[in-house]
């Protein structure tokens, strides 16, 4: 019976959002009262469950993601994401074209959210496109297939980090892991499938054709582009590798801690930003800090969506429906990564969202990590791989890529979700590849 509620639960979420078009923070707040009172609990400590579940989760994260979007905001204003772009095309060239974008939505994608580093990217692909008379598709695939990844696999995007939290799992090796798990998903769901696809075609609106392209001197140097957006990465890895190779009482042990601490990274590579992509550009701090206040308003949303989330799995603990969902599968043979990964995938395709397809199959499937001592880590890339299955119409990403590539519903299928569904089999690959050796 507790699982049954559940499952409806689940379904009830998928009707909210998906046929009633409500929002998904309040659709959470709606399911989690319903799951809370159905088990049995009185209404007056599924409150509290609630609101225990928010505080837990938005305590780490706000800041996390808050500092996130920042940071996404000043290399997009700033023309570095523009010069990244630029600068590995001509070091590139024609010939290499999709490593090149491979390498930039890579790059522009773990500092921006996904819908960001989209709007800020596909024009600039389609000016690439054109000047070098390739497929629009050859081209753009591999960029898109970059950023699916960086939002479902990698920190400090919403739902990998949030479910990092939930399961407590090192966000250093999640991002370590989530690299090694990115690249091989990347090279086959980007340059590899969009070569099968010569046939078709696409006919961006002209709107889409002409984006404002800043002159040289108005963007910031490739070095300085590059090592600001990846200055988080930078830190997080040193200090992850720092900590396998020295002992604990050593300098450089204790400082690797400070400054690969997740906050203080991002934290470090704002104020970096707000310099060499501001300051020393000669913005004036006024209108710096006027971008960063609509970058952070821009992700008021997203943070309660993962809030919801966040109360939906403290409700599940406090109800005992964990506990139960955990004795039930403690005899099971299944992989706890592949179950997580179904759980993600079934959520994703009747929900659409990746980011609410994560975190709720990670409040589901929270009893695998106590009870199977399977790495946190890898399920959270589990979960991640799983939120990215076979998007279609009920996902919004899915119709920003019909819309700006002007394709018919048939062709955004064999192409937008074939690569995205590609990503997500490849992720849980490289995932359980990774077992073997972690």
């Amino acid at each position: 019976m507790p699982l049954a509620i559940v499952i409806f639960g689940i379904i009830l979420l998928f009707i909210l959002i998906a046929q009633f078009k409500l929002n998904a923070f309040i659709s959470f707040i709606i399911v989690s009262l319903f799951v809370g009172v159905a088990e049995g609990m009185h209404l007056e400590k599924v409150i509290s469950a609630i609101q225990l579940g928010i505080g837990n989760t938005l305590g780490y994260l706000i800041l996390i993601l808050g500092l996130g979007a920042m940071l996404g905001k000043l290399v997009a204003d700033s023309g570095a994401a523009q010069k990244i772009t630029t600068e590995l095309i001509t070091k590139f060239g024609k010939k290499n074209i999709q490593w090149a974008v491979v390498l930039t939505g890579f790059i522009v994608g773990i500092p921006m959210f996904y819908t960001v580093g989209f709007v800020i990217l596909i024009p600039l692909v389609f000016t690439i496109a054109a000047s070098t008379r390739l497929p629009l598709l050859y081209v753009g695939l591999p960029m898109l297939a970059s950023l699916s990844v960086t939002h479902g696999y990698l920190p400090p995007h919403p739902a990998p980090t949030g479910i990092a939290v939930m399961f407590g799992a090192d966000i250093g090796k999640t991002l370590l892991y989530g690299i090694l798990v990115a690249i091989p998903a990347i090279i086959i769901a980007g340059p590899l499938f969009s070569r099968t696809i010569k046939n078709i075609e696409a006919k961006p609106l002209k709107e889409f054709l002409s984006p404002k392209v800043l002159t040289k001197e108005e963007m910031p140097k490739t070095s300085t582009s590059i090592l600001t957006a990846l200055l988080p990465v930078i830190l997080i890895g040193f200090s992850s590798v720092i900590k396998l190779l020295a002992p604990e009482t050593s300098s450089i042990r204790k400082i690797a801690d400070i400054i690969g601490n997740p906050v203080i990274a991002m934290l470090l590579a704002v104020l970096m930003a707000i310099y060499t992509l501001g300051l020393a550009r000669n913005r004036k701090m006024k209108d710096i800090m006027d971008s960063i206040s609509v970058a952070v308003s821009g992700i008021t949303m997203v943070l309660l969506i993962i809030a919801g989330a966040g109360a939906l799995k403290q409700v599940l603990i406090e109800s005992g429906v964990s506990d139960y969902i955990g004795d039930m599968l403690k005899g099971s043979s299944i992989s706890p990564l592949l179950l997580a990964w179904l759980i993600a995938t079934v959520i994703r395709v009747c929900v659409g969202s990746a980011t609410v397809a994560g975190l709720t199959a990670a409040g589901i499937a929270l009893p695998l990590i106590e009870n199977t001592g399977v790495s946190p880590e890898l399920m959270v890339l589990a979960i991640g791989s799983g939120s990215l299955m076979l998007s279609h119409v009920n996902d919004s990403g899915f119709w920003l890529y019909k819309e700006y590539f002007n394709l018919s519903v048939k062709d955004t299928l064999k192409t937008w979700t074939v690569m995205e569904t590609t990503v997500g089999v490849m992720g849980l690959i490289g995932v359980l590849i990774l077992n073997t050796f972690i």
